[in-house]
């Protein structure tokens, strides 16, 4: 979404002098005009001790929450123990047991077959490595991406969103191809007589979707679609790209989003949530088939974040059995529970799935107003969409029951002084 400076409110909180100081660009301390200095658990809190429920969790990077008591303890005995800060892509000790327990939690239990490229800190640069990767496998240079999605805001991941703001990246989508997304009927068509239109050395490398449009207004694609993209995929030789920046990490309910498919992605980018602390750090899941790399060929000087690989290896402690996923499934249901249980909520469009949820009003101004009493009545919540109307209920994944109760009656109640 993009925001005029003249249209957020100036806090009193923050110093115009500080404000003076920053960029035109800044976006979220518009969006939350006060000044943030403590979080815990579901909870943020301003200079003043003014508490806020955070339903944003860092647009998705602190879904366990705020400084979670385990990854926060792990974090400050490998401090005081002199552990390797900055390791660049050498073999540490805090890496080793990354590596080691993310095998054993997630990859060998679920029966998938990849490899770990650790990227440059960022969800953005996962999807550049995914891209030159693709590209330098198949020898081809075209990717498909679809309508309405959003992959980061560097050159390469731009060249592949579809987000509305065309402007941003229409010099850069030469080598790109844009197909309609799954809620269109003509969806699968288009891409299948795309492919069989293309010349056989006109033919994509790869393609690159999100399960679940988060930044596109929380827009979810059906399993029968997903698997048929994946189908028509294989059958053309392109390689099959999930991004999982946002929805993975237990954001839908289990830890990729598309464990309820039959998708078998030959690259899954990952970042966001993946430390667990908010530590900047993102890896790539590769096809060990594909992994045709030569040494330091993507490469970048903070690809080796031992803290947040610390962070990351302790977090990795809510999946060691199902219990947790059951934990998320049973706020999900709550959620869903809570909007059939009340008529006024029922008009209400919810949509998304898990943790992962959107309210979709009629326009922007009604988004923007709803964010701004929500905000109001103490409780942050993001507003995305391809038509900036949809406001995300996105919620620590480990949130208690009674605080997701208070979030939802604030919501209820925001939504009454807004549209009634």
């Amino acid at each position: 979404m993009t925001i005029q400076a003249n249209q957020i409110p100036v806090s009193m909180g923050i110093d115009a002098s500080i404000r003076a100081k920053e960029s035109e660009v800044r976006y979220y301390s518009r969006l939350f005009p006060v000044v943030f200095s403590k979080g815990s658990g579901s909870y943020v809190y301003d200079q003043e001790g003014n508490g806020y429920l955070d339903f944003f969790c860092g647009s998705g990077s602190l879904n366990y929450g705020h400084s979670n008591p385990v990854m926060k303890q792990a974090v400050i005995d490998y401090l005081l123990a002199d552990g390797i800060i900055n390791g660049l892509d050498q073999m540490t000790s805090a890496k080793m047991l990354f590596i080691n327990e993310f095998f054993e939690t997630i990859i060998l239990p679920r029966g998938y077959n990849y490899k770990m490229q650790f990227c440059g800190p960022t969800g953005t640069n996962s999807v550049e490595a995914a891209i030159k990767l693709a590209r330098k496998y198949t020898g081809r240079e075209k990717i498909v991406y679809f309508e309405h999605s959003f992959h980061g805001m560097s050159y390469g991941s731009m060249s592949v969103s579809g987000m509305k703001n065309k402007n941003l990246h229409k010099d850069y989508t030469r080598h790109t191809v844009e197909m309609p997304y799954a809620e269109k009927a003509e969806s699968i068509g288009n891409f299948k007589q795309y492919l069989q239109s293309a010349s056989a050395d006109n033919l994509p490398a790869a393609v690159i979707l999100e399960t679940i449009q988060a930044e596109g207004g929380i827009r979810v694609a059906s399993k029968v679609w997903l698997e048929e993209v994946a189908s028509i995929a294989r059958d053309f030789g392109l390689l099959l790209i999930a991004d999982e920046i946002q929805t993975g990490c237990g954001r839908t309910g289990t830890f990729f989003s598309f464990e309820s498919t039959e998708l078998k992605p030959d690259i899954v980018c990952l970042s966001k949530s993946l430390s667990g602390y908010g530590f900047p750090l993102s890896v790539n899941l590769i096809n060990p088939a594909i992994d045709c790399w030569t040494p330091g060929e993507h490469n970048g000087t903070f690809r080796g974040n031992n803290i947040a690989f610390v962070s990351a290896a302790y977090a990795l402690q809510y999946w060691k059995t199902d219990a947790f996923e059951k934990n998320i499934m049973n706020s999900a249901a709550f959620i869903e529970d809570y909007f059939m249980s009340d008529s006024f909520l029922q008009k209400i469009q919810l949509k998304g799935r898990g943790l992962m949820r959107g309210i979709e009003l009629r326009n922007e101004e009604e988004a923007m107003q709803l964010q701004r009493t929500l905000f109001r009545n103490g409780i942050l919540m993001d507003v995305c969409g391809y038509r900036d109307n949809v406001v995300k209920i996105m919620p620590p994944v480990t949130i208690a029951q009674d605080d997701l109760q208070k979030g939802l009656d604030i919501i209820h109640q925001s939504l009454i002084e807004c549209l009634s």
